[in-house]
């Protein structure tokens, strides 16, 4: 029975430097997941290199009850950012005392980092010939201390199954979310991102960062077109009809959604169709051909092709994986590298 579940352990490791916002990311998103019946799907704990004060980039300490031993209980362990690397960040190796912390951390672990974070994992060598990003203003100087790393400095967040890093500061949020919806379907990650008041997922092919200005707070955007497409999600959608929304050309439209979204329209709409279709199979027992047309995909063909594409199993699988759980499961890891991207804060 769910009540005698055992909740998914998280151990986040502060660091000497750390940043307290992403310090608390986990907490607030991990922490916030439930259960159909209220049951917390998450244990967070925080553990140091010794228990005691643990110094942060601000002007406060925090105490940290654990120390290094309790990564040997962990199911998934978070490496927040940090300020004061010392010789990780400095000539990519672990400190001893570093070294014999992670030690402790049990094969088969799930590994996760948080903007600079990424550096304690490669310098252990959990990252080696690996997909990975970082902060965009240290993507070079990360690929330069550690060539065997695979780096992406225009994503969100790289999932590489078991191990999984994001940009900087809010991407945190974004890569949290993102493992509660592979662990526990869309359903519970909407309702983590609405308790949280943050969108539920982002993606797309934006750089983290633009060197570019901000859009002048008068120009038309392509808001109204959006909504007017959420409706629609089940009909035949063409460029015409959204840029008529917005009484642009399809020229200004395509260029005018690019720079808002950090995709393109139509890029755009797939990903929300993946979305629908996620909730008629987590919620519903709607047959796939029905699934398809309710979600846009015209045909199962097609809705498989998407969703294996997006999610890295089948709509057949997905379902499965869900639904024989009342609507909470862990959705196994994608058959090869994916990475999520979009406009980073």
């Amino acid at each position: 029975m769910e009540s005698e579940k055992k909740a998914h352990r998280v151990v986040v490791l502060a660091l000497t430097g750390l940043l307290p916002f992403e310090l608390g990311i986990p907490h607030r998103i991990f922490g916030r997941a439930k259960s159909p019946t209220g049951q917390p799907l998450y244990e967070i704990l925080t553990c140091g290199l010794a228990p005691g004060p643990v110094r942060t980039d601000a002007d406060f300490a925090i105490h940290v009850e654990h120390g290094p031993e309790l990564l040997a209980t962990a199911d998934t362990v978070v490496v927040p950012a940090s300020y004061a690397l010392g010789p990780v960040h400095e000539e990519g190796r672990l400190t001893d005392e570093l070294a014999a912390a992670l030690a402790h951390i049990r094969p088969g672990t799930r590994l996760v980092s948080i903007c600079t974070g990424g550096y304690v994992l490669a310098a252990a060598g959990f990252l080696d010939g690996r997909p990975a990003t970082t902060h965009w203003a240290s993507a070079e100087h990360f690929q330069r201390l550690f060539p065997a790393v695979r780096v992406d400095p225009d994503v969100l967040y790289t999932d590489d199954g078991d191990v999984l890093t994001s940009a900087g500061v809010a991407a945190g949020v974004d890569l949290c979310l993102h493992i509660v919806r592979r662990d526990h379907g869309a359903a519970v990650a909407n309702e983590v991102a609405r308790r949280t008041v943050v969108p539920p997922h982002r993606e797309g092919g934006q750089a983290q960062f633009i060197a570019r200005p901000m859009p002048e707070p008068q120009l038309a955007t392509t808001t109204a077109a959006r909504a007017w497409v959420l409706d629609r999600l089940h009909e035949p959608l063409r460029l015409t009809d959204l840029a008529r929304q917005e009484s642009m050309s399809v020229r200004t439209f395509t260029r005018r959604f690019r720079e808002e979204s950090g995709v393109s329209p139509g890029q755009w709409i797939v990903g929300r169709r993946v979305e629908r279709a996620r909730q008629l199979l987590e919620q519903t027992e709607l047959p796939m051909e029905q699934v398809a047309r309710d979600s846009g995909f015209g045909t199962a063909q097609s809705l498989r092709k998407h969703v294996q594409a997006a999610l890295g199993v089948s709509p057949t699988a997905y379902r499965r994986t869900f639904r024989a759980v009342g609507g909470t499961g862990t959705l196994p890891a994608p058959d090869g590298p994916s990475v999520a991207a979009g406009p980073a804060h």
